[in-house]
């Protein structure tokens, strides 16, 4: 009888311990995010204090993130960062959820103009709100100080035959015809115009010729600037590259064009299919704390929407980012001019 009992406190020990072991009875919270905006350490003390587990799955594109938001099954997930300018068509597809800003209290923590929702073009729709802003940064110019007499002062510098072949720029279709328009001078670089496609396709394709590489990842585009010894880099991802690579010892230099850059402002949303909304919001709230906005700032060189922008003195010159006439016809003449086609072929049915 006594080795049975043993027995039975044994089992009950062990039942126990699969209960409570931790990645079981968890709950997770699936996470689709930038490079940079959920880090191993960051995450972990997420963890700890939800008793959670979080999937984090990197992206490198506006268009891998709205592939990923369109699916089903496996590939569903809790809570995204998209900025405000894509963020209009995922709510009307109706992939997002309005969220509720009163579980949010550290928003008291951001500046002025990240609290006020209404203000921001594309947030709040009927009333309630879609997003909430998290980190922010223009599109520069990285430059090679020892190729460069002096800073780059045009966005047409990307173009200059002079440094072909030692140039990187960023591989999407949505911000490369906003660049075409901004160096051709059209009216508007978001709505282009059907007179406008034609000179745009030819600038594009230009482009191509002009550049050494594309890149998509902010590591792999200072990886690629020191290892191919390039000139010129077009900043898709700002500060956080210039971050990069002065951590990594190279000697650039940062510009803002005269003709205004290009800048974006990313977002937390929640996914239609999130199983867990409650700590999908708990999630934005924690990334506005001070520790979550430290390693934004000082790891990252990005800016968060809790403390002033590093480049506040350029504020003036920053173009941000609006919805585009339609970002699946441009990304897929993009595709076309990638891969080599003229311009009648890129522009054919």
């Amino acid at each position: 009888m006594h080795r049975f009992h043993c027995s039975l406190r044994q089992l009950a020990l062990m039942l126990a311990m699969v209960v409570t072991s931790p990645g079981m009875a968890a709950d997770v919270l699936r996470v689709l995010a930038w490079p940079g905006y959920a880090d191993p350490d960051v995450v972990e003390v997420f963890e700890r204090r939800t008793d959670s587990r979080v999937e984090v799955t990197v992206i490198d594109s506006d268009e891998s993130l709205w592939r990923r938001a369109n699916g089903d099954g496996p590939t569903s997930f809790d809570v995204f960062a998209v900025n405000t300018a894509e963020l209009q068509r995922y709510i009307r597809q109706g992939l997002v959820l309005p969220i509720d800003t009163a579980a949010l209290s550290n928003r008291s923590r951001q500046l002025p103009r990240f609290r006020d929702l209404d203000n921001i073009p594309g947030i709040v729709h009927d009333g309630k709100a879609y997003a909430i802003p998290y980190t922010y940064a223009e599109m520069g110019l990285i430059y090679d100080r020892r190729q460069f007499e002096t800073a780059p002062d045009s966005i047409n510098v990307l173009w200059d035959p002079r440094y072909r072949g030692r140039i990187l720029t960023y591989d999407g279709g949505a911000h490369s015809f906003s660049l075409a328009a901004q160096s051709l001078g059209l009216p508007s670089l978001f709505q282009l115009r059907e007179q406008d496609w034609p000179a745009a396709v030819e600038r594009l394709i230009a482009l191509r010729r002009n550049v050494l590489s594309f890149y998509t990842q902010p590591q792999e585009s200072a990886d690629m600037f020191i290892r191919l010894r390039a000139a010129l880099l077009f900043a898709n991802f700002g500060s956080q590259q210039l971050q990069l690579l002065r951590a990594a010892g190279a000697d650039v230099g940062y510009a803002i064009p005269r003709e205004g850059a290009l800048a974006w402002l990313d977002c937390w949303a929640i996914h239609r299919n999130s199983k867990n909304r409650g700590l999908a919001t708990a999630w934005i709230n924690y990334l506005l704390e001070e520790g979550p906005g430290a390693v934004l700032n000082n790891r990252q060189g990005l800016s968060s929407t809790t403390r002033p922008a590093s480049s506040s003195g350029n504020e003036d010159r920053l173009i941000w980012l609006e919805p585009v006439e339609s970002a699946e016809l441009r990304n897929q003449l993009w595709g076309r001019i990638m891969s080599g086609d003229r311009a009648s072929r890129v522009l054919a049915p």
